[in-house]
């Protein structure tokens, strides 16, 4: 029997992507499914659309971790933490991807295609992806977030 994927909702705005695009590939090169949600293309849309879609597929199960992408990643990571499940950080290195993961379980990847190059945001990609929640003296904390 063929091993199931392990799927990611992506989705970003006109700002983010070509950077999505970018991400989406190193998603699958990584072994994930990409569920992209959008945008399709440069044309201009609203980042906090694209943040409400890749909340409900989290809440539906289709992926529990997702990556989000607008110009500086910040409207698009404020948009998706009016959801109560969704724990999305903005990061802009491998450092604060892994520390987001192990001190915040973060479950939201925001990045900013104005900000960020495609290599250092792979690179976030890969650490976000495979670095675990800490737990112990976070869990209190965390817990506080709503998750």
């Amino acid at each position: 029997m063929p091993e199931t994927k392990q799927a990611v909702v992506i989705a970003s705005d006109h700002a983010g992507f070509q950077l999505k695009v970018e991400l989406k590939q190193q998603l699958e090169a990584l072994g994930f499914e990409a569920l992209d949600l959008g945008t399709d293309s440069v044309g201009s849309v609203d980042y906090p659309d694209f943040a409400d879609r890749l909340a409900a597929a989290i809440k539906e199960g289709r992926a529990s971790k997702g990556v989000l992408v607008c110009g500086t990643g910040i409207g698009i990571s404020m948009a998706a933490n009016r959801h109560r499940h969704l724990r999305a950080a903005v990061v802009h290195d491998a450092t604060t991807a892994r520390l987001t993961r192990q001190h915040n379980d973060a479950n939201v990847l925001c990045m900013g295609a104005r900000i960020t190059g495609a290599d250092v945001a792979k690179d976030c990609l890969r650490v976000f992806l495979t670095t675990d929640f800490e737990g112990g003296r976070h869990e209190n904390r965390v817990a506080k977030l709503g998750r």
